[in-house]
């Protein structure tokens, strides 16, 4: 049993995430420094970096660096939202910056901006320009880790298990890796071919639904695009290591998405943590994901991984 003081550096809740319409346009998309949440103790924070020469609002990142130190281990959040809403602007995970890690919070194109693969296409580019700017801000290129829920999730996941092909490096930067070191996966889909199959969820490949939004069609009339889309579809014995966590309730993203994708991790030998919650929904209650006991879970599968000295290089 955890004692309370071991968990004290993790209380705190996540600041919920606001549902924020994400705009195209340059300028549209930023935010007064003052306005952001900082994490407790202070922080050096660098905002609305452009990870894609002449980008959009939707191609930049924000970073959050510990008060003092240098050389950090990096832990990238990707919002959630449906691949439709939400942005870089309220991240989950400020008790890593308080752990000695740089945060780094990133926007992408959504689905109304542009079609699947454009989402890890932009995903992987800001990777690769957190790589080739380590120095600049004082980051551990080789120590990278991401995290995300729900679609973001699913963005998490496909950059854990695509690091061993550069079928979605384009752009920039490309003598630099985008592979990660380690996955936090909180309840995102995994294979677009089957989610649509579990009863009592309602809101997968049909006309309107988020997955035909995001690929541009339905999935069972896109099948090597869903595939494609499919972190499921992409795992090997080079995978990333995973902590996923799942309630075993959701009605929004089943979890037997997640059972198949920690299924398909062991079969590889892949590193992973699975924690379902019995009564626990999408991503609800909170305190079940985002309260002291998940966040401390979190941040030692993290510390694994990212701390210096135990964790291999960058791929």
């Amino acid at each position: 049993m955890m004692r309370p003081s071991q968990l004290s550096k993790f209380v705190g809740p996540l600041l919920s995430l606001a549902l924020l319409m994400a705009c195209s346009s340059r300028g549209a998309d930023t935010t007064n420094v003052s306005q952001k949440p900082r994490p407790a103790g202070g922080s050096r924070n660098i905002t609305n970096l452009y990870y894609v020469p002449n980008g959009t609002d939707r191609q930049n990142l924000d970073i959050y660096l510990p008060a003092t130190g240098s050389n950090f281990p990096v832990v990238i959040w990707v919002h959630g939202g449906g691949w439709t809403s939400n942005s870089k602007e309220h991240p989950g995970g400020f008790s890593f910056v308080r752990d000695g890690y740089a945060l780094v919070s990133i926007n992408y194109r959504q689905s109304q901006h542009a079609k699947w693969p454009a989402q890890i296409v932009d995903c992987k580019s800001a990777i690769r320009w957190l790589r080739a700017h380590a120095a600049e801000y004082s980051l551990d290129a080789g120590h990278i880790g991401v995290w995300g829920l729900s679609s973001g999730g699913h963005m998490v996941a496909m950059l854990g298990v695509t690091g061993d092909t550069r079928e979605f490096d384009q752009g920039d930067n490309l003598s630099y890796s985008s592979a990660v070191q380690v996955v936090g996966d909180w309840f995102g889909p995994t294979d677009f071919l089957s989610v649509s199959n579990e009863p009592g969820h309602m809101r997968w490949g049909g006309n309107g639904d988020v997955d035909t939004s995001l690929l541009g069609g339905k999935p069972s009339e896109n099948i090597e695009k869903a595939k494609s889309a499919s972190p499921a579809h992409f795992v090997s014995k080079n995978s990333a290591p995973f902590i996923i966590m799942h309630g075993a309730k959701d009605l929004t993203v089943p979890v037997q998405q997640s059972d198949e994708l920690v299924a398909l991790l062991k079969k590889a030998g892949v590193p992973v943590e699975y924690y379902v919650v019995p009564n626990g929904g999408h991503g609800q209650p909170k305190a079940e994901f985002e309260g002291p006991v998940p966040l401390a879970r979190l941040h030692a599968f993290f510390d694994k991984y990212l701390k210096p000295g135990k964790a291999a290089g960058a791929k």
